[in-house]
């Protein structure tokens, strides 16, 4: 999702080993140094899901957006971050060109005009709660994930 450092996800890799899961992929990714993981975590992040039994879904493409934007909705729905902050986070990286994320990009632009209309902050954090819901209690990607590279 771009929201974490290549070093968090050999974090998580490592974490992953230590709770039992394991796989070559997986021991190659918890093995890369953290100046490594800059450089080397888009080659082997694929292909270690895989072996898991994991999709990888490229940011760049429709399928990893849609599922960058149901986790960001998780995330929220989780209390890691804010109606406000998630709102602006889906306008800052899709603006108003994603037809998932429209209605975000414009209760984000209602946040800028709320003293200058009726609605309150209330309301709009309201429906930024009800539209995340109705993101993650639909996780269906649209899209084929691309195949990871052999």
């Amino acid at each position: 999702m771009g929201e974490i450092r290549a070093s968090e996800v050999v974090d998580a890799a490592c974490d992953a080993l230590v709770a039992g899961l394991g796989s070559p992929g997986l021991r190659i990714l918890a093995a890369c140094t953290r100046a490594e993981a800059d450089y080397d975590i888009h080659d082997l992040l694929p292909p270690g899901l895989d072996e898991l039994g994991l999709t990888f879904f490229p940011v760049a493409g429709e399928a990893g957006q849609e599922a960058a934007v149901r986790a960001l909705a998780r995330h929220m729905l989780a209390g890691e971050l804010t109606p406000g902050e998630f709102t602006f986070r889906i306008h800052q990286r899709y603006g108003h060109e994603l037809s998932l994320t429209e209605r975000l990009a414009e209760l984000h632009d209602e946040y800028d005009i709320l003293g200058y209309s009726d609605t309150t902050v209330d309301q709009v954090h309201a429906e930024v709660t009800a539209e995340a819901r109705r993101l993650a209690t639909h996780p269906t990607i649209s899209a084929e994930p691309t195949a990871t590279p052999s």
